[in-house]
């Protein structure tokens, strides 16, 4: 290619920058904020009526007029090897493509206002304060659910967590019972010779007094060798949830309202299980009410309609705190939960699952590229050859 051809095409490629960088800043001044943004909202969608569709549309079809223009009138004339023209496609091919990629950066522009007002440090803080006060955000007909509030889900404190055992008990001739016993979760970890060694002479020792070795081995929950180590978790010392004073339902739940992004969730599960015990039984009450506070913030910033009075709240979360009646509980928390999930769903979307090119109009997108591009370089080869 001659200089003067190379100097066109980095000037061509400087003015596509310069539209590039009015559209990112044009996204970035228009986003409306979190608190516009619902489950059905992209960064951008190609929608062929709106603003930004219809100015990209001019945009895009007057520069390739001039480009074209001036790029046969002064840079045709040359003739150059079929490597050459080549090179020549495939620059061709960039401008197609950056000329019809200006909606992307008006989504870049509207992800970095979105960023700005809310980090992902403060969105992952959010996340961790309603992971915590998850089990009171429930409607009171949930807390009778035995698949979401049950002793199995307590994981803090010791011997929790536990797990559930039933046994069929013969009561009279074809009348049985069922008997529900809780056992701790315990963990030990040895060499894998020491385990092999020791076991052989238990079960020695259990056939010599005429004890069945399956007593123990039905105590294994799970056994697993890593590199020479033998890891079992085994059920435990007998627990009796029901008559502990220091349980109550709200520590039954250990489900998280939305995951941390790339955190372990058992370590989520963990870590929001003690600071829930340390809010209901450590710290005083004013702890409690100041998570609720954060919460009416955090709603009132997603704009959720919310009625939650943090006060108010608090109180009866300590007054139901030792109600053993699950179809008693009341509390009054009431706020729009379905539009909450939506903002969220959205959140993680935006953070970590962003469209900037939408699955909907790749094909009419690239198809486009290829066709303007098949266009541009026809004409150019043409007036070439003449």
């Amino acid at each position: 290619m001659t200089k003067n051809l190379k100097q066109y095409f980095a000037k061509s490629f400087v003015v596509l920058a310069i539209i590039h960088l009015a559209y990112f800043l044009y996204g970035y001044f228009t986003f409306e904020g979190i608190k516009k943004i619902d489950i059905y909202s992209e960064f951008y969608r190609f929608k062929f009526y709106d603003d930004v569709s219809i100015s990209h549309f001019f945009v895009s079809g007057l520069f390739l007029l001039f480009f074209l223009i001036f790029l046969l009138k002064n840079h045709s004339k040359q003739r150059y090897s079929f490597a050459k023209v080549l090179q020549i496609g495939g620059l061709l091919l960039l401008v197609s493509f950056f000329t019809f990629t200006f909606f992307i950066s008006f989504s870049f522009g509207q992800n970095a206002k979105l960023k700005s007002e809310l980090s992902e440090k403060e969105y992952n803080a959010d996340k961790e304060l309603l992971n915590t006060l998850n089990p009171f955000l429930y409607g009171s007909t949930s807390f009778s659910s035995e698949k979401l509030f049950n002793y199995e889900n307590i994981l803090y404190p010791r011997p929790y967590p536990v797990i559930k055992e039933e046994k069929q008990e013969l009561l009279f001739h074809d009348q049985f019972s069922t008997q529900t016993s809780y056992y701790s979760i315990d963990t030990l970890k040895v060499l894998t010779e020491t385990y092999n060694k020791v076991s052989e002479k238990t079960d020695s020792i259990l056939d010599f007094v005429g004890l069945d070795k399956n007593i123990l081995k039905d105590r294994i929950i799970k056994k697993s060798i890593l590199k020479d180590s033998t890891q079992i978790i085994f059920k435990g010392a007998e627990v009796h949830p029901e008559y502990d004073e220091d349980i109550c339902i709200f520590l039954m739940n250990k489900s998280l309202y939305k995951p941390v992004h790339g955190d372990s969730i058992n370590k989520q599960q963990f870590t929001a299980a003690v600071h829930r015990y340390k809010l209901l039984y450590k710290y005083k009450k004013d702890s409690l009410e100041n998570k609720f506070q954060k919460l009416d913030t955090l709603l009132k910033k997603f704009n959720i309609e919310t009625n939650i009075v943090p006060k108010q709240l608090a109180a009866s979360v300590f007054q139901n705190k030792k109600n053993k009646d699950v179809f008693s509980i009341y509390l009054p928390n009431s706020f729009d939960r379905k539009a909450l999930n939506e903002k969220l769903q959205t959140l993680e979307r935006y953070f970590y699952e962003p469209n900037f090119l939408h699955p909907s109009i790749m094909p009419i997108f690239f198809a486009v590229i290829f066709s303007v591009w098949l266009v541009l370089f026809l004409l150019y080869m043409i007036f070439n050859r003449k």
